[in-house]
């Protein structure tokens, strides 16, 4: 049985990061990861300016070539605003963000493991892993980090993944030249909102986030973008300009906005798996990797001094997490909910453009302060 301090089940922004600060901290990793990379990811494709001094002191450094400084909204009439965001952040796609992860976490000697994990048991203080060909590995602490949902969370007995989500997520990338580098724009449409904004490579991220109840109207994503999301004047432009560089469309289903544990079995929990802001406030990125800094630092903790125990760990983890993240959540899914709703958020436009200064206070409320370095 192959023996590790720390075991991180699954290896994307969440899972690479936490491997990275446990690795500086000369601790034995092991990440599991079932995809090779690089690979495309649903996902907004922002990130905010407040993680990128840490994963900087973690070696991993982002190219800022594309820098996003504004904000456009706009209702599914075409009523729209601009505003500038208050802190900022950069276009880069999850392709090349969770590759660059990667080859620093191979670079400083982490255990990648490319298969699946069928079962975390957790026994006489010690964890127990069992990969998808039988394989058991252990381990002191386990991180959850693969994703918004999982066969694990059977496994592990998560009330949420008893409950089926309405939600269904979209993405491609484009080629349009002239959208500029500068600007991430939300716009809404008939049961859903899309974000766009450049990746690094200057091709443009659409990702959208759309009801199954709007969805299912329609015969497939050609058919729903052409008759509901082009309703949209600033998205029917878009797709009229724009060349899409995928094949199809990713998507991913059963997107859960429900409450969940940050700890569950006695399994730390990082980003969506322990739970999903409302991409309308793109800042699901920075809070995947503050949420792997705080079980970072708190598993070093527990290594460094022998009176903290794991009951104490888990308890400071769910204090810090709820803390830092649950109002954020909270007030990304009031917003949502007036998004979502014509009468409402033509009314919320209408109030906003009276002052942008609105808007960047929403933003703050979503977002965190630049972290600290390692």
């Amino acid at each position: 049985m192959d023996r590790f301090d720390v075991i991180i089940v699954g290896g994307g922004l969440a899972g690479l990061t936490a491997a990275l600060h446990l690795k500086k901290k000369h601790y034995n990793i092991a990440v599991f990861e079932k995809i090779q990379y690089p690979h495309h990811k649903v996902c907004g494709e922002y990130v905010s300016n407040e993680i990128v001094p840490y994963l900087d002191s973690l070696g991993v450094f982002l190219p800022k070539n594309t820098q996003i400084s504004q904000i456009l909204l706009s209702t599914e009439n075409g009523k729209s605003i601009k505003a500038k965001l208050p802190l900022g952040g950069l276009g880069i796609s999850r392709y090349a963000l969770d590759y660059a992860l990667y080859k620093q976490a191979i670079a400083m000697g982490v255990t990648i493991i490319q298969k699946n994990v069928n079962s975390i048991c957790f026994k006489d203080d010690i964890f127990y892993i069992e990969d998808m060909d039988g394989k058991q590995y252990s381990s002191k602490f386990v991180v959850g980090a693969y994703g918004k949902r999982d066969a694990l969370d059977k496994q592990l007995g998560r009330k949420f993944i008893q409950r089926k989500s309405p939600w269904l997520g979209v993405k491609a990338h484009y080629k349009l030249d002239s959208f500029p580098n500068d600007l991430v724009a939300l716009h809404n449409f008939r049961g859903g909102y899309g974000g766009l904004s450049k990746t690094e490579n200057g091709t443009v991220n659409f990702c959208y986030l759309v009801s199954y109840e709007s969805f299912k109207k329609e015969k497939n994503v050609e058919c729903f973008n052409q008759n509901v999301v082009a309703k949209n004047p600033f998205l029917k432009t878009f797709l009229k300009s724009s060349e899409m560089l995928f094949n199809k469309p990713l998507t991913i289903g059963q997107i859960s906005f429900s409450n969940k544990n940050a700890v569950e079995q006695h399994v730390l929990m990082c980003g969506d798996t322990a739970g999903l802001i409302h991409p309308f406030c793109g800042n699901g990125m920075a809070m995947a990797v503050h949420s792997a800094k705080m079980a970072a630092e708190l598993i070093h903790h527990y290594f460094s001094k022998a009176e903290y125990d794991r009951h104490q760990l888990e308890k400071e983890y769910e204090l810090q997490w709820y803390s830092t993240f649950g109002k954020r959540i909270w007030i990304g899914s009031q917003l949502q909910t007036v998004l979502l709703n014509p009468s409402l958020s033509n009314i919320g436009m209408q109030l906003i453009n009276y002052s942008p200064y609105l808007v960047r206070k929403l933003i703050k409320t979503t977002h965190g302060k630049p972290l600290n370095r390692v």
